[in-house]
């Protein structure tokens, strides 16, 4: 599977440049993708942001070196990356719990993250139910928020923002500018990097944008489009992850690098079930293209 082997090549470079610069302009060209597409593909696929993952690498190495060796912290610091004590100890202690100097003491509780391998899982029982097709383009109008590219995080962050959205009178003046005939109620991913991802709770508009709110333009492209029956919060994740690792590498297409939007039944009051889809813009892989995008 080529997309499996240079996703799986690019890991590979991570973990044999540890201990060096790792440069993601490198790891996405292993990957045959742009910088950005890397790290929203990398997201989706383990869960974790790529500067995470690398993060938790180095410092399950740096633990490994801190109890077998007598080795200065500093040194150890300095060996993967960290040219600061503080900076150091801040990065151990977001993935151990401890400080580098508490992980010498014999007994000490450490967390370990292994080196990952990339491979698909397709599971005949459970169908991804799906169709193509062309959209126009349209233009949503709603509220925006800042989330981060760690998904487990992000699992907490927007449904809370979700209840806040419904807790107040900004769902009502929401619901009013929409244009009901083309779209539900929406929540857009629009991804800029690794470092800057908004998610808006938004609707189909052509209405003027009302002070607070944001605008943003989705072109006329062509989507796979995603049905599912159940649960908002743990499905909509569920289905951008199996899009990207079994759906994607079988299809044809590409991922073209659009928003990602869910769309929901516009209703007043809040739920956590019901039927939703999730629409990915997607374009057709040429036979003879070695680069993914």
């Amino acid at each position: 599977m080529d997309w499996l082997e240079k996703m799986n090549a690019a890991i590979a470079y991570i973990e044999s440049h540890l201990e060096q610069d790792i440069s993601y302009e490198e790891v996405a060209k292993i990957a045959c993708c742009s910088t950005s597409y890397f790290q929203r593909l990398f997201s989706y696929v383990v869960g974790v942001s790529l500067s995470e993952y690398i993060r938790r690498r180095r410092m399950t190495q740096a633990a490994f070196d801190l109890q077998r060796t007598h080795n200065k912290v500093m040194d150890i610091a300095l060996k993967y990356g960290y040219t600061s004590a503080t900076s150091f100890h801040r990065a151990f202690s977001s993935v151990h719990g401890m400080s580098p100097t508490q992980a010498r003491h014999c007994g000490s509780s450490l967390n370990a993250y292994s080196a990952i391998s990339l491979t698909v899982r397709v599971t005949g029982a459970q169908p991804l139910s799906y169709h193509i097709e062309e959209k126009e383009a349209i233009r949503i109008v709603g509220f925006r928020y800042p989330i981060t590219s760690v998904m487990e995080e992000n699992h907490r962050i927007v449904p809370q923002y979700w209840k806040n959205i419904f807790h107040t009178k900004q769902i009502t003046q929401l619901l009013q500018l929409s244009n009901y005939e083309s779209n539900g109620l929406l929540g857009v991913t629009v991804y800029h990097d690794d470092q800057s991802i908004d998610y808006m709770i938004a609707v189909s508009s052509t209405q003027q944008l009302p002070q607070g709110m944001v605008s943003y333009a989705i072109p006329a492209h062509t989507w796979v489009v995603f049905e599912n029956n159940g649960d908002f919060k743990g499905d909509v994740q569920n289905i951008f992850k199996r899009f990207m690792s079994e759906w994607l590498p079988f299809s044809g297409y590409e991922y073209a690098g659009l928003p990602d939007i869910e769309v929901y039944p516009i209703q007043p009051e809040l739920s956590s079930k019901g039927h939703f889809q999730v629409m990915i813009a997607i374009r057709e892989r040429k036979e003879k293209e070695i680069c993914i995008i």
